[in-house]
């Protein structure tokens, strides 16, 4: 039994599970960069400046506590790092 069909089925299926998942991280990706600006905003009111490395930290921290895998902690530190670095050149 030919079982190539069903294997593309089930690709499309996994494709279409993706296309979604793709648009909520969008969705999550700009509210947590309206958050960003938020904060970016209230910072000069108490006197802290715009990059704070321990901040980072403890944010790698948090992801690392998260983390149930399949991704590995090196993983998501380097798709934080990125997402950290678009943030801090965000326009508010």
């Amino acid at each position: 039994m030919n079982e190539e069909p069903r294997a593309q089925e089930e690709i499309a299926q996994h494709r279409a599970r993706i296309d979604e998942i793709d648009c909520e991280l969008v969705r999550l990706l700009n509210a947590r960069a309206t958050e960003s600006l938020a904060i970016r905003a209230l910072k000069p009111q108490v006197h802290w400046g715009l990059y704070d490395p321990k901040r980072e930290e403890e944010i790698f921290a948090h992801l690392a506590a998260c983390n149930e895998g399949p991704l590995y902690g090196e993983n998501l530190r380097e798709i934080y790092e990125t997402i950290l670095h678009v943030m801090k050149e965000m326009r508010g």
